[in-house]
């Protein structure tokens, strides 16, 4: 199914596209916090809308927001998933995976991940849960017993890009800085901020972002928001962008 529909590999940019970029599709896929099922079924579906339209010259390319861990049950399957995508698909870094990482960094300072969905993510690799008034040496453990199991994971989300730009369009995890959108505001990328969305976005960009989670998806001329709240809605969220924005979803039942 995946080989089906990343049959060929990203095409070379030689200078900077236009918007849209009329020699690739983009698909763009918002937050699946370890909701394996429902990544599985959008896939279908993304292959299914691939083979349905006619060629015209240019090659898909699909994106991911960022948010794969945590909150649902599945995130070492959805982590595996990643990795077998990387080199066809662009993978970028969300909160999430940043706290994880920080969490494995410092697990005394960072133990509020374990509040924020990373319980969910210790499970889903064996790992027993603590608990939240743990003692300093037992989050230690916890943290050392987590990357050892999680193994290549951990290299794989370190090497996660936070922003990927085709033309005028612009993937990122949670949006970008409106007053400086050129600004390499990490903080920003990831856990977003109130005026980018207050504003509706960023002059001249298309910003296809996660991170809100709303029961149905945002697009506006200037943003395109894909977190439909996948670990609990049971519906995870994607975009064909080309032409125009067309939104694909999967629903599951939560299982």
């Amino acid at each position: 199914m995946i080989r089906k529909f990343l049959n060929r590999r990203p095409i070379k940019e030689e200078g900077p596209p236009k918007l849209p970029a009329p020699n690739e599709r983009l698909y763009v896929v918002g937050d699946v916090h370890g909701r394996f099922d429902l990544l599985k079924a959008l896939m279908a579906k993304l292959a299914a809308d691939h083979d349905r339209i006619p060629e015209d010259g240019r090659k898909p390319r699909l994106v991911f927001l960022g948010d794969y861990v945590d909150r649902g049950d599945r995130s070492r399957d959805v982590l595996e998933a990643m990795t077998h995508f990387a080199g066809d698909a662009v993978i970028l870094k969300g909160n999430h995976e940043a706290a994880l990482l920080d969490f494995l960094e410092e697990p005394e300072t960072n133990r509020s991940w374990l509040r924020f969905g990373g319980l969910q993510t210790l499970a889903s690799y064996n790992v027993p849960i603590p608990s939240l008034h743990e003692p300093r040496h037992k989050l230690r453990d916890t943290a050392a017993e987590l990357r050892e199991k999680m193994g290549r994971h951990v290299d794989f989300l370190l090497g996660l890009p936070l922003t990927f730009r085709s033309g005028d369009v612009v993937c990122v995890h949670a949006g970008l800085d409106p007053n400086d959108p050129s600004e390499e505001n990490e903080a920003a990328m990831l856990w977003g901020r109130s005026d980018f969305v207050d504003k509706g976005g960023v002059d001249d960009l298309l910003v296809v972002h996660g991170h809100y989670d709303a029961p149905d998806p945002v697009v506006t001329p200037r943003r395109v928001c894909l977190d439909t709240g996948a670990y609990y809605s049971g519906r995870l969220t994607a975009a064909r962008i080309d032409d125009e924005v067309t939104i694909i979803s999967a629903d599951v039942m939560k299982r």
